[in-house]
């Protein structure tokens, strides 16, 4: 049992430090106040990059248009090679609509850009010259006053204001794994610390990102990105470096409609870029692998084993873990709409992440990394 009470000991001493300084990861409220209203409302774009999101379209699309925004706001509407009939959906939902809507047709790829930001720089140049864009996803849906919360947020002098939509728990797939993923993303990335100008993080949540055109265009434009496949992340870090400041928050108001009815679906999501966000790195995923099996699955091994082995040296500081762990994944749970009571199950999901972790990286080493929408990400470093 030694080699087990020091990892246990040691897993402890790890969530005593993210619990107390790690940026307050596990806090889900805002991490700022709500911004003033501005003496002029600026112009903004919303830029939606679609491909074959014709099925979901009616649940999003007419929410966009149905903004209350007291300055002037426009939709610009990518269809990015669909074969479903994505942009003539999108113009029937439009029809009588008080906001502007164009849809405007991807050029074909060039080599070197990922497909999702190659339909975001496309939104961009027919969006004209507003103040702010919002790049949004065809999948998200907003509350009536989003835009105007979201330029408030920007009032006090922040340049990229992005809100982590609340993702669908039907399932009980979804229920299992879907707040967990929005934690995982929260540890990696602190909200708080994404908002703190001298701190190192930077992140932001795709479906939703607001940021001011002209800071954009100074950290070099969507071509500084052009082969990232986590776009939101690289965003983030972009518009950082270039001295822009960063708002990063959780928010009932923005709602993914995407659907993920089977486990595969999930799994799938999180292959896809998993092993991108570790650099193709082997080291990188050694350790990550090793440190989640620390943090996650040694607190109950440990006090389950000291408990029937009579060590209280293994027990004790297994079950503390344990239930600090479970104490900051508590309030994910609750913001999903879902029973805390579901907290100490959260080491059998962290295996489930780090197993998809590997399989990540076995399918970039297999060719087939990136896959989404009939696409494999070209591999960049």
């Amino acid at each position: 049992m030694e080699i087990l009470d020091v990892l246990a000991l040691a897993a402890l001493a790890g969530w005593a430090y993210l619990a107390a300084g790690h940026g307050g990861f596990w806090r889900t409220g805002p991490t700022a106040p709500e911004g003033p209203e501005p003496d002029a409302w600026p112009d903004v774009a919303a830029v939606v990059p679609a491909r074959d999101e014709a099925a979901v379209l009616p649940e999003t699309l007419p929410t966009l248009l149905a903004q209350r925004y007291p300055g002037r706001f426009r939709v610009v509407l990518v269809d990015d090679g669909s074969t479903d009939g994505t942009a003539g959906a999108a113009r029937r939902l439009a029809a009588g609509a008080a906001v502007r809507l164009d849809v405007v047709r991807a050029a074909e790829r060039p080599d070197g850009w990922a497909g999702k930001v190659w339909a975001m720089r496309e939104g961009l140049r027919a969006a004209g010259r507003p103040e702010f864009v919002l790049f949004t996803d065809a999948d998200i849906a907003c509350a009536p006053r989003t835009v105007e919360r979201l330029v408030r947020a920007a009032g006090d002098g922040r340049d990229l204001v992005s809100r982590m939509a609340v993702l669908g728990t039907r399932t009980p797939w979804e229920r299992a794994l879907v707040p967990a993923f929005v934690y995982f993303f929260a540890l990696l990335y602190p909200f708080r610390r994404v908002g703190r100008p001298g701190a190192r993080t930077a992140a932001a949540a795709g479906g939703c990102m607001l940021v001011r055109r002209a800071v954009l265009e100074r950290a070099g434009g969507l071509d500084a990105i052009r082969g990232a496949l986590i776009d939101d992340v690289a965003l983030g870090r972009l518009v950082k470096r270039a001295g822009g400041r960063c708002r990063l928050d959780l928010d009932r108001d923005v709602v993914s409609r995407r659907r993920y009815p089977r486990p595969t679906d999930l799994w799938d999501m999180v292959a896809r870029s998993a092993y991108h966000q570790l650099r193709y790195s082997p080291a990188l995923l050694a350790g990550t692998v090793l440190g989640l099996l620390l943090l996650f699955a040694v607190p109950p091994a440990a006090a389950a084993a000291g408990i029937l082995a009579g060590d209280p040296a293994a027990a004790l500081p297994g079950a503390a873990a344990w239930t600090v762990m479970a104490g900051t994944y508590a309030p994910m749970l609750r913001h999903h709409g879902l029973s805390p009571l579901r907290a100490p199950l959260l080491p059998l999901v962290a295996v489930a992440y780090a197993t998809m972790t590997v399989d990540s990286a076995r399918r970039h080493r297999a060719g087939r990394g990136g896959a989404w929408k009939g696409r494999v990400a070209v591999r960049t470093r």
